[in-house]
């Protein structure tokens, strides 16, 4: 029972700090550099963690303790992995978008091959 309390209040500190966090990083303005975008990004995806955080806190204060472990441990679990698909996909995003930029640097030689045409699976024709 007291393993099943520390487990819930553990959720909902930690949903309530991803929360905030996720909040914070929507309020602050956009900025061109690459880290604030990646951090602003994967606020939405931090949001969605701290709803599965909060679920399965709530849940380990209301079920049955062997049902709670299984739903704690699966609700953490998806929301780290939420988290860092988040993070993923917009580091991708910011690193598409700044090999686009006027700016950047562009190797020579074929497009999309970086010119190893022996390696090269794209049809140049």
């Amino acid at each position: 029972m007291w393993r099943m309390l520390i487990a819930a209040v553990l959720c909902l500190c930690a949903a309530v700090a991803t929360a905030a966090l996720g909040l914070w990083l929507l309020t602050r303005p956009r900025t061109a550099d690459p880290v604030r975008q990646v951090l602003r990004a994967v606020a939405p995806t931090q949001l969605a963690a701290a709803v599965m955080l909060t679920a399965g806190g709530l849940v380990a204060l209301s079920a049955k303790p062997q049902t709670g472990v299984l739903v704690v441990v699966v609700c953490v679990v998806g929301a780290v992995a939420t988290v860092a698909a988040g993070c993923w996909q917009s580091a991708k995003m910011v690193a598409a978008s700044a090999a686009q930029s006027p700016g950047a640097q562009r190797p020579s030689g074929a497009v999309g091959c970086g010119g190893a045409c022996a390696t090269c699976t794209l049809s140049c024709s």
